[in-house]
């Protein structure tokens, strides 16, 4: 009986979440994402010449329709939260851009900043729910608290794909070759059963943008700057069908993380 009951309780709590299972395909979605949101927020700022502050406006609305779609909805359901994801993303990518050269702080000083700034809204979700798991966001406050962070997360993620990328003289691909290696290291230490799942999540969910960021990169700078110079419009079109084959492809199933 009393197995009967703990195996409802974690149906309900998986009916409940309103996040993915963090699965490989949840991290392979998450690097499309973040790869979308580099040559989805240039081609609006640089391409279409609106520049790093109205870029910002545009998708800062987006984000905010896409995050209330999301709130609003109970339980999981992918379109809403990988619209989000994405949002954040390309909102990330122009904020950072923002800081980075139009306030003329560089690299460095913006990904500082911006770190400070995820250790800020982590200490305020715990200090306000007592704990940073993906196993809870299932209310409405809790699930603020994560896309809270997760927009912080990804802009720092761009400016630190930018400065390993340019200011230590790595290159693109380098840069990715970089967070990939650490990706992998998270990897290793998530079997080995010795650091907190929780504290890996959000490590890993951190690089994933960087790693995102060098890729678009790649992909759309010009052949001189060590990119392939593929269209901005064309390579975010393409990641997007991509993006949402795999979502489709894969089972809608909430978290059991």
């Amino acid at each position: 009986m009393a197995f009967d009951s703990k195996k409802r309780k974690r149906v309900l709590d998986a009916a409940m979440s309103k996040v993915p299972e963090v699965t490989l395909a949840f991290w392979v979605i998450k690097i499309m994402a973040t790869t979308l949101g580099e040559t989805g927020g240039d081609a609006v700022s640089m391409s279409l010449h609106f520049g790093y502050a109205v870029g910002t406006l545009i998708f800062a609305v987006v984000f905010a329709v896409a995050v209330a779609w999301q709130i609003r909805r109970e339980g999981y359901h992918p379109l809403p939260y990988w619209l989000t994801i994405v949002a954040t993303t390309t909102v990330g990518t122009t904020m950072a851009d923002f800081a980075d050269r139009s306030l003329g702080i560089g690299y460095l000083g913006g990904s500082l900043l911006l770190l400070a700034l995820v250790a800020a809204a982590l200490a305020a979700w715990r200090y306000a729910l007592g704990t940073v798991s993906v196993k809870a966001i299932v209310t409405p406050k809790a699930e603020m608290f994560y896309w809270l962070t997760i927009l912080a997360s990804n802009t720092l993620g761009t400016a630190l794909g930018d400065w390993l990328a340019d200011d230590t003289g790595l290159g693109y691909q380098g840069g990715a070759l970089v967070f990939a290696l650490g990706l992998a290291v998270l990897a290793g230490l998530y079997y080995t059963r010795r650091v907190s799942p929780t504290v890996l999540f959000w490590l890993a969910f951190i690089l994933t943008r960087p790693l995102g960021a060098t890729l678009g990169d790649t992909l759309t700078k010009p052949l001189a700057n060590g990119g392939l110079d593929l269209s901005r419009f064309t390579s975010s079109a393409a990641l997007a069908a991509a993006m949402v084959a795999l979502i489709v492809l894969v089972p809608r199933r909430a978290g059991k993380h």
